[in-house]
């Protein structure tokens, strides 16, 4: 019996043995590649490469961003969902294609919930409400009077219909009664520069698109959408201080992997975006830019998602918001 023993534990120290030749490489062994739902030069963008740059440092393997524009982001998403789980294709997950979509796109090709992991946050774009100065006011309390007083009548630029801007204005309106006459343009560009020429009065506007506008002194900064004043616009005051106690809305971009992906590479990689995005240089960099940093757990940035969710949802259906596709 004692030999009969002696074989087996051998047996069992040979297959131990044996077993690191059969063990999968670590990760990653390849270049890893973040979708991008936007063409080149969008937030989105900008600030996913300036994290793949630095991932791009610190891994064995290059990250690469893949830029797929189109259908509001939607199909881009879809093909991160598609892809294998294993940490190889990743996802610049933002406020509109995982925020704001689920609720106002009827045929979405993903279930943010089920066929996504989340990663973490990378920024918050902070929105504002600017005006041009024809206007006459900066003060968010009299510009609420001047479009009480003529209801529906005043016009408020939109990057579009769904986007981040337009639903702020919706906010806006279901939390404090006012009513604007919302003029959609083709993205932020469009409409900011009919702000500028003082064809609409008024518009909500990312603070990285307005702040050199507010600084040169072609707009003029009311109120951040932001529950805090930002250290970008100290003096300017927020809504919730001044017109709707709790009010938020902002844009943001994060990351997000294929539902299924092993827990540890997600925590290898939320922990390494968060330890980049706490370097002082590069915080600095991305307020200078009209941004805040904002890395999360995993967890964490699955909750904020959530209720991003469940908050852009109750407005959609106050302002009938909906997107033919």
């Amino acid at each position: 019996m004692a030999l009969v023993a002696r074989r087996i534990v051998l047996a069992g120290g040979v297959a131990a043995l044996a077993s690191p030749a059969v063990a999968q490489p670590a990760w990653p062994d390849r270049p890893v590649r973040i979708i991008v739902p936007f063409p080149p030069g969008q937030a989105a963008d900008i600030f996913t490469r300036l994290v793949a740059d630095q991932l791009s440092q610190r891994w064995p393997q290059r990250v690469v961003v893949e830029n797929r524009g189109g259908g509001a982001g939607a199909p881009a998403m879809d093909a991160v969902a598609r892809s294998a789980a294993d940490g190889y294709v990743l996802g610049a997950g933002t406020s509109g294609t995982i925020g704001i979509l689920p609720s106002v796109l009827p045929r979405l090709p993903y279930d943010v919930e089920r066929d996504f992991a989340a990663i973490t946050n990378i920024v918050m774009v902070p929105l504002l409400l600017v005006a041009h100065p024809s206007f006459g006011t900066a003060d968010p309390r009299e510009m609420a009077e001047r479009v009480r007083a003529r209801p529906g009548e005043v016009n408020i630029a939109s990057a579009g219909p769904a986007s981040s801007q337009h639903m702020a204005t919706e906010l806006l309106q279901m939390r404090t009664g006012l009513r604007f006459n919302i003029v959609h343009y083709r993205g932020s560009g469009p409409g900011m520069a009919d702000l500028v020429a003082g064809t609409v009065p008024l518009m909500f506007d990312s603070v990285a698109s307005a702040l050199p506008q507010i600084q040169g002194g072609r707009v003029r900064a009311i109120a951040v959408a932001q529950p805090r004043r930002l250290p970008q616009l100290p003096d300017v005051p927020t809504i919730a201080e001044t017109l709707s106690p709790g009010y938020e809305a902002a844009g943001w971009t994060g990351m997000v992997a294929p539902s299924g992906t092993p827990a540890e590479i997600v925590s290898r990689i939320s922990a390494d975006v968060g330890e980049i995005l706490r370097d002082p240089a590069l915080e600095a960099r991305i307020l200078s830019m009209g941004a805040i940093p904002d890395p999360q757990t995993p967890d964490g940035f699955a909750t904020f998602v959530r209720n991003e969710i469940a908050k852009w949802r109750e407005v959609a259906r106050a302002g009938n918001v909906r997107l033919d596709g």
